[in-house]
């Protein structure tokens, strides 16, 4: 369906999260998590995508992210499940987790009814083979393929 929204940085829930919460209602089953390929308390107003998807459906959320949108870490060790905090303000927001040895660490954070420490742990659980939790792989495969035919 097309986005409702246009593209304004930092609003990416108002853009994206009705299509995704009209596509979560179609599953026909209810999800016992949400990984969500974004932020969570990892935003400026410390309510990202994944917050919002979240709050909306009354499900857990965590977001998991390919870049940082927000904070200042320090280095992450190169191997797998280290990780630093992801600070804003004086405040721990999201974790840089390094999921493959010597692959680029990915932005985690709690978004809805989740904490940090299970949020890096879900991540993990998920990142079996490749630097990108398979959910979201999968997720976007297929949004990939349904996009070009």
């Amino acid at each position: 369906m097309p986005a409702p929204a246009p593209y304004v940085p930092g609003m990416f829930a108002f853009r994206e999260g009705p299509v995704l919460v009209a596509a979560l209602e179609r599953l026909g089953r209810t999800p016992g998590v949400l990984l969500v390929d974004g932020a969570g308390r990892a935003h400026p107003r410390r309510a990202g995508l994944a917050t919002h998807l979240g709050v909306v459906l009354g499900l857990p959320a965590v977001g998991c992210a390919k870049s940082r949108l927000l904070g200042t870490y320090d280095e992450v060790p190169p191997v797998r499940g280290t990780w630093s905090p992801l600070r804003d303000g004086g405040e721990t927001v999201g974790a840089v987790l390094r999921t493959r040895a010597g692959a680029r660490p990915l932005f985690v954070s709690a978004g809805h009814r989740a904490d940090l420490a299970s949020a890096i742990e879900l991540v993990l659980r998920c990142a079996t083979r490749f630097r990108i939790p398979e959910p979201l792989r999968a997720a976007d495969h297929a949004a990939r393929a349904a996009a070009s035919g």
